[in-house]
């Protein structure tokens, strides 16, 4: 294993988040204070509760999640489309490093960076609600599997694109939507019996609930199921992640 690269590559990824600062952190966290102001403010005078949490400390969990999934998609698609885009990935591929030693660097890096965006929104999130959090080393495991897990998807969507709109297609038409109608604001029980069943054939419900538990002890579905559905999810991102190593595709194209 060529530690060496895998660090070089995970702080040139790290990087340029020094670099895009207002882009990469300034601006979610304004995001999230708004959603607090809109979403807690206007609606939680009218939601005051839900299942005994106040509506403000109930969004916590889902604006972290939504923004640990978009941006984890987003720094690791970026991050290996560039060097496609500028050609600099046949440096990478003529250069004494594997495939996976280049995953690890740039997987690595945006799970990193999506981490810290998630912490950072917990920790803005106390100025404005009483957070509690009942297991925090559950937190943690959910935090850095989801991360991990979606930016393994980012990179797969980054190698796949070959131009910026394909770049934003997936996390635009798909994963935010998903994310949006996943329980990130609202509980899967508030919900018509038909639209509660077709809530749940959305994956990312299951990741939101599990995190949630993780801060109130309440989800919509079984802790376990969340668990596992992280590791299916997780299990195809690498299946398919083997599958580009081994036959190449778009990355010498």
């Amino acid at each position: 294993m060529n530690i060496h690269a895998i660090k070089a590559i995970y702080k040139f990824e790290m990087a340029r988040t020094g670099r895009t600062l207002l882009q990469s952190v300034v601006a979610p966290v304004i995001s999230t204070s708004l959603y607090f102001v809109v979403f807690g403010s206007a609606i939680g005078s009218r939601i005051t509760e839900v299942e005994g949490i106040s509506y403000g400390a109930f969004l916590v969990p889902g604006l972290i999640m939504l923004s640990l999934l978009t941006q984890s998609v987003s720094n690791a698609a970026f991050g290996i489309y560039f060097p496609k885009f500028t050609g600099t990935i046949y440096e990478l591929l003529s250069a004494p490093v594997s495939m996976i030693e280049a995953l690890i660097g740039y997987v690595g890096a945006a799970a990193t960076k999506s981490i810290m965006l998630g912490l950072i929104i917990l920790a803005t999130a106390t100025f404005f609600v009483d957070v509690r959090i009942a297991h925090p080393m559950l937190m943690l495991v959910f935090l850095i599997l989801t991360g991990i897990t979606f930016s393994l998807f980012g990179f797969i969507i980054g190698i796949w694109a070959d131009n910026f709109e394909k770049l934003q297609l997936i996390p635009l038409l798909i994963v935010t939507p998903l994310v949006f109608l996943g329980g990130s604001f609202y509980s899967v029980s508030m919900l018509p019996p038909v639209w509660q069943t077709i809530t749940l054939l959305n994956p990312v419900t299951y990741l939101v609930s599990g995190f949630r538990w993780s801060f109130y002890e309440i989800a919509d579905v079984s802790l376990w199921i969340s668990l596992g559905m992280i590791g299916v999810f997780l299990l195809a991102c690498l299946l398919v992640v083997g599958w580009i190593f081994r036959t190449g595709y778009h990355l010498r194209s």
